[in-house]
């Protein structure tokens, strides 16, 4: 793929490739090799290896600096890339603010915000939606969870008060993978005058997004997730014209001299210093394979895979199952009597690859009453291959440990 490309928009095609076609376009996926860990990181496409390749090597200039051709080129393809990624998420590309990812993201809008107060998180949140808040100044409130693993948006409408600025909440548990109604959590937040942020990292992946039909104000995710690269993410908004720039350098000004410096307009003044080019490209070919596959395939897919998956553990009186049985391509689950990580240690001779540990969200293991678990998530090309060896793999850990 050239930068040319990257205003190419594909249409959704459930059935363009079988199974075995879409293994194939991922090298990382080598044969014998069951890859349980998509939560994590994704794979990437050899689509997006190219196209990372292409933007490095051959088309590589600097952009928005040069006015040589090749940098013009690049610039345009930059910016394509940013209408691209706005488009799968139903923004406009003004909207759009390249960062290094969620993290970043979140915590751009944390020190940036003008009206710092309390924001309400849930108990299941990843630590990137709780460090950056507390680290910023914000008081920190915390919504419970529903029986099954849920953020209750009932105590949520409880808890809030005029006193709340902000709410955070994520759209998939990356623990749980239970979904958020997004639609209910911005009434209700809207309701006390407070904002909604989402962390849409697990979401973007595997359910359709269209943030400004959500009703939340910032929505953020990162590319890896997205079988992009690494180093690129991406924070939505329709309010950025109401936030100060939270860092300087080059690009994101208007006029710098030693007694004043003006600033860009959004989403320029977001983007200091030369940006992730390459990456950004990258993320651009991965939206386009995503949707060339479409969305709601990728999350029936998966679903069914959380269905078998979670039916066999359930017949091992051993095993204990956590989140709801409609999770999104997660499933955690802890075994009597036997440590996550070495669950994880003996399926990695087995082939396979899960997760294993408190997965970045460590007042969710204390609220599970454990001090990890292990994690099998799921990608679009996962298959029931890989549910079979992770349950051949759990026998022979019973087997080991008695």
């Amino acid at each position: 793929m050239s930068v040319a490309t990257a205003t190419n928009r594909p249409s959704p095609n459930p059935s363009r490739k079988r199974e075995g076609d879409i293994r194939a376009d991922f090298p990382g996926l080598t044969p014998g090799w069951h890859y349980l860990d998509t939560a994590a990181t994704a794979q990437k496409p050899q689509a997006v290896i190219d196209a990372c390749t292409l933007a490095m090597g051959r088309d590589y200039a600097t952009v928005h600096r040069g006015v040589y051709a090749r940098s013009a080129d690049m610039t345009l393809a930059y910016e394509a890339a940013r209408r691209r990624i706005a488009a799968f998420i139903g923004a406009r590309e003004s909207e759009i603010v390249f960062v290094r990812g969620a993290t970043e993201a979140i915590n751009l809008v944390a020190y940036s915000h003008r009206r710092k107060g309390r924001v309400l998180l849930s108990t299941l949140e990843h630590h990137s939606n709780i460090v950056p808040w507390q680290l910023a100044g914000w008081q920190v409130d915390v919504c419970p969870l529903t029986p099954d693993g849920r953020i209750d948006l009932d105590a949520a409408e409880q808890m809030l008060t005029p006193d709340h600025t902000m709410v955070a909440f994520a759209h998939v548990s990356n623990v749980l993978g239970s979904p958020l109604d997004v639609a209910r959590a911005a009434e209700l937040a809207h309701r006390v005058g407070a904002e909604l942020l989402i962390d849409g990292c697990q979401a973007v992946p595997r359910l359709p997004v269209d943030v400004a039909a959500s009703g939340c104000d910032y929505y953020v995710f990162s590319g890896h997730k997205l079988y992009g690269p690494t180093g690129i993410g991406v924070l939505w908004s329709d309010k950025l014209d109401a936030l100060p720039p939270w860092q300087g350098g080059g690009s994101m000004i208007d006029r710098v001299t030693f007694e004043k410096t003006t600033y860009a307009p959004a989403p320029t003044r977001f983007e200091a210093g030369t940006p992730a080019i390459v990456e950004a490209l990258g993320l651009a070919a991965a939206v386009d394979y995503v949707e060339s596959i479409g969305v709601e395939a990728i999350h029936a897919h998966e679903c069914a895979l959380v269905a078998s998956l979670r039916e066999q553990l359930a017949r091992k009186n051993s095993v204990t199952l956590f989140g709801p049985e409609s999770s999104a391509g997660i499933v955690s689950f802890a075994m009597a009597g036997v440590h996550p990580h070495d669950i994880g240690t003996i399926l990695d001779e087995s082939g396979v690859a899960i997760r294993a540990g408190h997965h970045c969200a460590q007042p969710l293991m204390e609220h599970l009453g454990v001090p990890a678990t292990a994690r099998a998530s799921f990608g679009l090309y996962s298959n029931q291959d890989d549910v079979t060896a992770l349950i051949e793999g759990l026998a022979r850990v019973e087997r080991i440990f008695g």
